[in-house]
């Protein structure tokens, strides 16, 4: 249930005509781990495995190689979705343990749940290992757009999709959140053991670190969005040796960080 139909009225100067127009849907679900309550997210409902493997694998919570085991999952009507996750005490990592934040809404991830000095300081920056054409940029833009069905019908969905380092397509995900998105995708990658093709990620929205720092656990190289980047997400990209492409519209770009990642 990624739509929803709602009665509208549209109005233009002295006219007024009811329609039914197509809104992305936004609903909580309620995460626990071990039948003890972890976080709470603002989410579009659909791929919810994937949004799970992805979101604690990119916040470095469960980095193992079997997929989640769900114990129990219960969706009603409106969308509202609690899951209980069954994982190894001893697969849980130390941001599990250090986690400070509840909730994370559609409009950002789950922010100050982890210290990112914490990030910094305990991981090297990623290798340059592929080079992203930037003459194929709007290539890449113009096949993320055709895949974004659910931006189509409500003009309200973020999308993130992964190519891999020769530029070939992987998958796409869109939701309401941009970090949703992009976790959607980490998460179905390691579900389907593809993860280590990915190089190359383009967002629909603007970057700030919550992204870089997934794409980091990630070990994707290259982000380039369609809009602006944060402050704090260029100087983490530049950190963690990430190349971070904004305003990528009409065939011009700003690089922000690790222009040598670029061809």
């Amino acid at each position: 249930m990624q739509t929803s139909i709602y009665r509208s009225l549209k109005k233009q100067a002295e006219q007024a005509i009811e329609i039914d127009d197509y809104l992305v849907v936004e609903a909580p679900i309620e995460i626990q781990i071990n039948s003890k309550p972890f976080t709470m997210v603002m989410r579009t409902p659909g791929n919810d495995q994937h949004l799970l493997r992805g979101l604690l694998y990119a916040e470095d919570i469960y980095k193992g190689q079997n997929p989640l085991k769900i114990i129990s999952s219960e969706t009603d009507k409106n969308g509202f979705t609690k899951v209980n996750l069954e994982i190894n005490e001893a697969e849980l990592r130390s941001a599990y343990l250090n986690k400070r934040s509840l909730l994370s809404v559609s409009s950002c991830g789950i922010c100050g749940k982890q210290e990112l000095l914490d990030i910094s300081h305990n991981n090297k920056p990623l290798k340059n290992s592929s080079q992203l054409n930037f003459d194929r940029i709007p290539e890449l833009f113009e096949i993320m757009r055709s895949k974004q069905h659910t931006f189509d019908l409500t003009g309200g969905s973020h999308a993130a999709v992964l190519f891999d380092q020769n530029h070939e397509f992987l998958c796409i995900h869109e939701d309401i959140g941009r970090h949703n998105a992009v976790d959607k995708c980490i998460g179905d990658l390691l579900n389907s053991n593809r993860l280590k093709q990915a190089s190359f990620m383009l967002v629909s929205g603007r970057v700030s670190y919550e992204i870089i720092s997934k794409a980091f656990f990630a070990k994707i190289n290259t982000i380039v969005a369609v809009s602006a980047c944060s402050s704090l997400a260029v100087d983490y990209a530049k950190e963690f040796g990430i190349c971070l492409i904004g305003f990528s519209r009409q065939g011009k770009s700003t690089v922000y960080a690790n222009p040598s990642n670029i061809l």
